[in-house]
């Protein structure tokens, strides 16, 4: 069975900044790529950042670029969202998602965190 759990979510004004972490485990997991997803109230999941454990560069969503950087350990299963410049448009739940195989970022992914909420105030 795989774990992922997600921490660092919060409530925050427009302009701060939050780190949000995910680390996945498993007896036998090794993770080949992981990711951010969010839904925000009345909207579907939306990719945000994802990394690969080797190899390839990071993929963003057009509307954080630039504001958000993902960043993981080639160790552990690990990864770190840091997240500047907020606006109160990325009030959403934040989804740590895991797969231990493919090589697609916005694809599917069989292991989901439970979320962690973040909240931007105007």
């Amino acid at each position: 069975q795989v774990h992922v759990t997600e921490s660092g979510g919060g409530l925050v004004q427009a302009g701060d900044s939050l780190r949000l972490s995910c680390a996945a485990s498993g007896r036998t997991f090794s993770s080949s790529r992981m990711a951010w997803f969010r839904q925000a109230p009345g909207k579907i999941r939306e990719f945000v950042a994802g990394l690969r454990k080797t190899g390839g560069s990071p993929e963003y969503a057009d509307s954080v670029k630039g504001r958000f950087t993902i960043s993981g350990d080639n160790v552990e299963d690990t990864i770190d969202l840091q997240m500047n410049s907020l606006k109160p448009e990325d009030t959403a739940v934040y989804y740590c998602a895991a797969a231990d195989s493919g090589w697609y970022l916005r694809g599917d992914y069989p292991y989901w965190g439970q979320g962690t909420q973040v909240t931007v105030s105007s």
